[in-house]
């Protein structure tokens, strides 16, 4: 199925999620399902009425922008999880002085997974607060970060 670039989509809908206090997460095309996914975030958490209000807003305009050239789509907006991995600058700042899990896609220093407080971060880097230990991870070596999920 041909699709317009989700970059796109993304930046258009971003029209429609500002004013409602929602942050576009990510645009996901499941091509087997055909289907658009909208992942959304607010300060106060998402829940069903909020994935169901920026549906309703979204569900005409989205058809004039016209996706898949006119083939048949589902579209969801969803709750991106509380363990989704971080992908805008947006959760790196929501996150600044949060525990956190680090996954690198090779060891460092004997250690492919570390568990700290992100104590900063820039485009190229960021650094985690083990204990003691500071330590700064080039961002091309992770594999996932995302917030430490704690049950007591």
């Amino acid at each position: 199925m041909n699709i317009k670039p989700l970059s796109d989509l993304k930046a258009f809908l971003e029209n429609y999620a500002a004013p409602m206090g929602i942050e576009i997460v990510d645009v996901e095309f499941f091509d087997k399902d055909r289907a658009i996914t909208i992942f959304i975030e607010t300060e106060s958490g998402v829940d069903l009425d909020t994935c169901e209000a920026f549906h309703n807003a979204i569900m005409d305009p989205i058809d004039e922008f016209d996706p898949t050239y006119d083939a048949p789509y589902t579209l969801n907006v969803s709750s991106p999880g509380l363990d989704r991995p971080f992908k805008t600058q947006r959760d790196f700042e929501r996150n600044l002085g949060k525990e956190v899990e680090v996954k690198l896609y090779a060891p460092m220093k004997g250690k492919k997974y570390i568990e700290g407080f992100l104590a900063a971060f820039d485009e190229n880097s960021v650094t985690i607060q083990s204990g003691a230990d500071e330590i700064k991870i080039v961002r091309n070596r992770i594999a996932k970060i995302n917030k430490a999920i704690k049950f007591d």
